[in-house]
């Protein structure tokens, strides 16, 4: 994706709603729903519980739900990228339906203090750590590759559709009948999406790659991975810039309706359901703004909004000015959260999605995880003006950043796998365990060339430590001119067998096309495959290998 779509707004708009034709993704985004509903229900109900116990109670009920992402998400990513993502999803759905109900008990009884209600949060956060990347993994199952941006973008409308309709029907329920029915719902919702999952015949090529790496290699991989892709670490970092401002809205909303509006738990639902109605109306706005305005332009914009949305419910206490302010901000955070979550899905290889993902939920998550209890310290401080004025700063600054830290164009980037790797020609058969494996490949380069060489090798050297180099170095011979060595270490003989065959991609192969055109014509790189010597013996083949 380049900062600025070609694509013409018809033909975007047309699109918009394709996935929705997919059976499989439709029904799950139709229990998603439901389930989001359930979800914001139950917000309204223990942030409204908690109303009495200070403001610092009440933004931990965001803590507790967001913490358990910083835990457990690489674990989780880890868990999605080695087993089967569908049985993992159920396994979510079936605890979190538990814990909802112990929570329903709980407020039928009367017996729901602050204590149990927040431990409870962070259990049904767990189930969301879990399920997380899992469900952001199976989505180029449900959908085409080029259709991932709509299906992010319909993900977004689910859940702000959710936002307009839950938080408004939740305070209506626990206004009229108590918070144990807005529980009880939650609970039921999570067995929609459980069912959809146990019908959904998965096909079997859909296991995902990298199912044979070990617990710890496999987290070690997907944080190796992420360190040396630019662009996912620049798309966290917008992520990292945006979200802590944002949470000053949604942690001290509840404050807002209470203290700054004078409301009930009614009022709080409307002005949920206005940021929600507002995010429903910037879905069908995205495809005009990535015309107009690029995904930095959207970005930018975005901060720039929920700055002046935090101004505004700093400094005018008027109800329906408030509930109009937040419609902006509705279109702001799906506007902004579309954009990062297309971004970094198009970025990621099938082999690391879901490491990879889950580092960008860590960072989503986390972020509002710390934040919250952040701003509610902040209003005990210095009162909730003060702290919605430093949220408009903060959110300020996050666009002024935009100058210096863009996000990368999509041009060129093609994470589909590319198998073009020949099998290396040895004289031995190594064990899967064998290694560490020092690859060296040696290039015979035009003098005139050298320069554009070695800075064409410096993307090749992020591929190699993305898809498994332990270290990696490039040597320039000092006896014969324009001749360079590359050498590489790799862990084992299994994680270079993956290099061959499970991680590279077809921009991993434009990289390499690169370089093999500044080589001299005629003269193929000679690469090499040295396993450590101090181990044992090798055992040669009986036969020499044919290249």
């Amino acid at each position: 994706m380049s900062a600025r779509t070609t694509t013409g707004k018809g033909a975007e708009s047309g699109l918009a709603w394709a996935p929705l034709e997919r059976p499989v993704f439709r029904a799950l985004w139709i229990a998603q729903f439901v389930s989001n509903i359930g979800t914001w229900m139950q917000t309204v109900g223990a942030q409204w519980l908690l109303l009495g116990h200070g403001a610092t109670m009440v933004t931990l009920v965001q803590t507790a739900s967001s913490l358990p992402i910083v835990l457990l998400a690489l674990p989780s990513g880890v868990l999605a990228d080695r087993f089967d993502r569908r049985g993992l999803l159920v396994v979510a759905q079936v605890a979190m339906f538990a814990v909802s109900a112990v929570l329903t008990v709980l407020a039928f009884a009367d017996a729901l203090s602050a204590v149990p209600l927040l431990v409870l949060t962070f259990l049904l956060g767990c189930g969301t750590a879990l399920m997380g990347p899992s469900w952001q993994a199976i989505q180029p199952e449900l959908v085409e590759r080029e259709q991932l941006g709509q299906a992010s973008a319909l993900g977004a409308v689910n859940m702000n559709l959710a936002r307009a309709v839950g938080p408004a029907l939740g305070g209506v329920v626990v206004a009229a009948a108590g918070a144990g029915w807005v529980f009880g719902f939650n609970a039921l919702s999570f067995l929609g999406i459980a069912t959809v999952l146990v019908l959904w015949h998965r096909p079997k090529t859909a296991v995902p790659a990298g199912q044979q790496e070990r617990l710890l290699t496999a987290l070690h991989a997907g944080r190796r991975y992420v360190w040396n892709a630019p662009g996912v670490r620049r798309v966290l970092l917008r992520t990292a810039l945006f979200i802590p401002g944002a949470a000053a809205l949604w942690s001290l909303l509840p404050l807002i309706a209470a203290d700054s509006l004078g409301m009930g738990s009614g009022g709080y639902g409307l002005l949920l359901g206005a940021v929600g109605a507002g995010a429903v109306g910037g879905a069908f706005a995205l495809p005009w703004l990535r015309q107009h305005l690029g995904i930095n332009g959207i970005l930018a914009a975005g901060a720039v909004m929920f700055a002046v949305v935090l101004l505004v419910l700093a400094t005018v206490h008027i109800v329906w000015i408030a509930v109009l302010a937040l419609l902006p901000a509705g279109v702001a955070w799906i506007g902004v959260l579309s954009t990062l979550n297309a971004a970094i899905q198009t970025r990621l290889p099938g082999w690391v999605r879901a490491r990879g993902l889950a580092v960008y939920l860590l960072v989503f998550q986390g972020g509002q995880a710390v934040a919250a209890p952040v701003w509610g310290a902040l209003v005990q401080w210095l009162g909730l003006t003060t702290a919605l004025l430093v949220g408009t700063v903060v959110m300020l600054l996050s666009a002024l950043t935009l100058y210096r830290w863009k996000l990368y164009s999509m041009e060129g980037i093609d994470p589909s796998l590319s198998d073009h790797w020949p099998t290396p020609p040895l004289v031995f058969e190594p064990g899967l365990a064998d290694g560490p494996v020092l690859v060296s490949v040696v290039y015979h380069v035009a003098p005139d060339d050298c320069a554009a060489f070695i800075d064409a090798m410096d993307r090749v050297a992020h591929s190699r430590r993305r898809t498994g180099a332990l270290t990696w170095g490039l040597f320039q011979d000092g006896n014969e001119a324009g001749r360079f060595i590359e050498n590489y270490l790799v862990g084992s003989w299994a994680e270079h067998l993956a290099q061959h065959h499970n991680r590279l991609t077809t921009t991993d192969r434009g990289f390499e096309d690169r370089v093999r055109a500044l080589l001299l014509p005629g003269v193929e790189p000679e690469v090499t495959h040295a396993f450590d010597a101090t181990v044992g013996p090798v055992v040669p083949r009986t036969e020499t290998p044919s290249v």
